[in-house]
């Protein structure tokens, strides 16, 4: 564990900047993967099962969430023992390795689809251990304003995700290689791993109050039951935020006239502007009300993608989805932050895990669904699903993304109810 230095003040504003640079570098990673999905489907799923490779692909995408749920699961107890610095390196070699093996998963003496699944969790593995650390460092040396601060840190997760998915764009635009783009996330990996060698970072102990054990921790998460209510809550927030960005460029590119990747820039764009101003938001809604009012805009913008045929109406909903998630990651982690400081790195851990774990199960179902509803449109035909063309494509991708879209909005949907009980009791409990 690294140790501060006392003759040098923190210069917080210093860490804060890599702490942003690494979750850009993971926003891009993520959009990556959804850039690249019908490229990965195609060299490495089609040939294998073109009937199946919906779920083939959702099972490979989740594998990066599984990852990162993992890293926050295992890593967020003993993060004191790491160190800050040490988890970033780290950090950057996984997923540095995790690029390598994606873009070469059919040479790796497996099958491709096995070989895209290790690195998938590879990759998943940086990305959590990024997550790892710059929650609690954020919210360690800005305790004074954590919901604001935490909120313009994952301002530059969707940075990084328009990032990402304007260099997909620009690379199948140009007829380059696909895998060029892992090249370029490799070099931001490095990037930030330097800065993080050349920083002083704080000695866990120094920078937080809360207890630095993994047995301190654990203990006062267990004397506090309601904890798990919000974990629960988180698995559904994130669902309902990641699986529908990894999944629709795959399902809209060929029924609303654009790239379904460009819906995800203009969300990610979105999110990067809205939650700078999260803190006047918390200030006029408070926690809770902001996530009823998140809930709201994600179901009506995650029903309207379901039925959209063009463009404008693409956009349309996509702005409802885009408004409703971008408060849900950073205004749960400061919610907890603030309700159970006694549980340290040990909640932030818990609750990214829950949100990977879940995104993780939803993503191999929205290819199940896909794939189901294909079958349906088709009559049953599996050749069909493989060979259509025309206006017979059209209306079975049709079909696929209404299901799959009209499946998920069901989370929001019960987020809205739920939260509003929750606003309900703590009225009245401040009131009793």
């Amino acid at each position: 564990m690294q140790t501060a230095n006392t003759d040098t003040p923190l210069r917080r504003g210093r860490l804060f900047i890599v702490a942003l640079m690494a979750l850009f570098t993971g926003g891009a990673a993520v959009s990556m993967r959804a850039a690249t999905a019908v490229h990965m489907r195609t060299e490495y799923l089609d040939p294998i099962d073109a009937a199946n490779a919906g779920a083939m692909l959702g099972t490979a995408l989740g594998a990066a969430f599984a990852g990162f749920a993992i890293t926050l699961l295992l890593a967020s107890a003993v993060l004191a023992k790491i160190g800050f610095r040490n988890a970033l390196i780290a950090a950057a070699v996984l997923m540095i390795a995790g690029f390598a093996l994606v873009g070469y998963a059919s040479s790796l003496g497996m099958s491709p689809y096995s070989g895209l699944l290790v690195g998938m969790v590879v990759q998943g593995l940086g990305w959590g251990l990024i997550e790892t650390v710059i929650n609690p460092l954020t919210s360690a040396i800005y305790a004074e304003d954590r919901v604001s601060r935490l909120s313009i840190l994952h301002a530059w997760y969707p940075a990084g995700v328009v990032g990402g998915a304007l260099m997909g764009l620009a690379v199948d635009g140009a007829g380059m290689a696909w895998r060029l783009e892992l090249v370029v996330l490799a070099v931001l990996c490095v990037a930030f791993a330097v800065l993080a060698w050349a920083e002083q970072f704080p000695s866990f102990s120094a920078s937080t109050d809360a207890p630095v054990t993994p047995g301190e921790m654990i203990k006062a998460t267990i004397r506090s039951p309601t904890i798990f209510l919000w974990v629960i809550l988180m698995m559904f927030t994130a669902a309902a935020e990641f699986a529908p960005g990894q999944w629709v460029d795959v399902a809209l590119s060929q029924i609303v006239g654009m790239r379904g990747i460009w819906l995800l820039v203009y969300v990610s764009a979105l999110m990067f502007v809205m939650r700078h101003f999260a803190g006047p938001m918390v200030r006029l809604l408070g926690n809770v009300g902001l996530l009823i009012v998140s809930a709201i805009f994600t179901t009506i913008g995650l029903f309207a993608l379901s039925f959209v045929d063009g463009p404008i109406g693409a956009i349309l909903a996509s702005t409802a989805w885009g408004f409703g998630v971008c408060f849900f990651w950073p205004t749960m982690l400061a919610t907890v932050a603030e309700r159970y400081p006694r549980s340290g790195t040990m909640v932030f851990g818990l609750m990214g895990a829950a949100g990977a774990a879940c995104t993780w199960v939803v993503l191999p179902t929205l290819g199940q669904i896909s794939d189901s509803a294909k079958l349906a449109a088709a009559g049953g035909d599996a050749s069909l699903v493989a060979t259509a063309q025309g206006d017979q494509l059209q209306q079975i991708l049709a079909a696929a993304a209404e299901a799959s879209f009209r499946s998920i909005a069901l989370i929001p949907l019960a987020l809205i109810f739920i939260f509003t009980a929750i606003k309900i009791a703590d009225r009245m409990r401040k009131q009793s």
